[in-house]
């Protein structure tokens, strides 16, 4: 069985067909990238997955779970979680709060029934999981704002972690991002794969595609037009399943 099954998933925005039948699967520590034009239903799809849109037709399962008619935050329990194009840090704040935003550790104030952020603790789970991703963040007292684009990944892909996820869907991670912060990124990938997570990765840039992924789906106006093996492909044949020339 594999770790997340798409049969036959449309979606429509009135008029608009945005999914038309996609079907696809993602096995457990495979990274799989998702490539189509601007318009070819990527973002729509990811939603649908993560909750957000519900699909009109079709279905999606989740290590045999039906994610049918699921609320995100549901989802995300199940073991999903998607990082934005945007990352959604908080960049005034420094790496150990952005990576446990909203979930930071307590303690009891001087054995009263009152809690109150454990700063050392959560300075130190932020550490463990920098080290465990082998991210290279200089110190997770930097402010966000500080860091490089790759490390604000390396932040917002640690953040994800601590949700203990089996599948994370990255949007665009290396865009407009350095030659050098992109290997930082395709090593952070590389090391979720070596986990046994497994990774959706959406992206225009081939070139990285061809340098992580193991497989890759293609989408034209809604439809899966490609579902091969890296390894089985070029650039110059995704390139054209992407604009209808293949």
């Amino acid at each position: 069985m594999s770790l997340l099954e798409l049969e036959g998933v449309q979606k429509r925005f009135g008029a608009v067909w945005a999914l038309r039948g996609v079907t696809f699967a993602v096995e457990p520590g495979e990274v799989v990238a998702l490539v189509g034009d601007n318009g070819a239903g990527k973002t729509t799809l990811m939603k649908t997955i993560t909750g957000f849109h519900r699909a009109d037709a079709g279905s999606i399962r989740f290590d045999g779970v039906a994610l049918d008619a699921r609320q995100p935050g549901e989802i995300r329990r199940l073991g999903i979680e998607m990082i934005y194009q945007d990352l959604a840090l908080a960049k005034m704040q420094d790496v150990a709060s952005n990576i446990f935003l909203g979930r930071e550790p307590t303690r009891r104030l001087f054995g009263t029934p009152i809690r109150i952020i454990d700063r050392a603790r959560t300075e130190r789970e932020a550490e463990v999981m920098i080290r465990k991703l082998g991210a290279r963040v200089p110190s997770v007292r930097y402010t966000v704002g500080q860091l490089s684009g790759g490390q604000q990944q390396s932040v917002a892909i640690a953040r994800a972690l601590t949700f203990d996820p089996r599948l994370v869907i990255m949007d665009e991670p290396t865009a407009a991002l350095a030659v050098r912060e992109v290997e930082h990124v395709l090593d952070l990938i590389r090391e979720l794969r070596k986990q046994g997570i497994a990774v959706i990765l959406i992206s225009h840039r081939l070139t990285d595609v061809f340098a992580v992924c193991d497989r890759i789906v293609a989408l034209r106006q809604g439809e899966v037009v490609a579902d091969e093996a890296i390894a089985s492909t070029t650039m110059s044949s995704v390139v054209a399943h992407i604009v209808g020339a293949a």
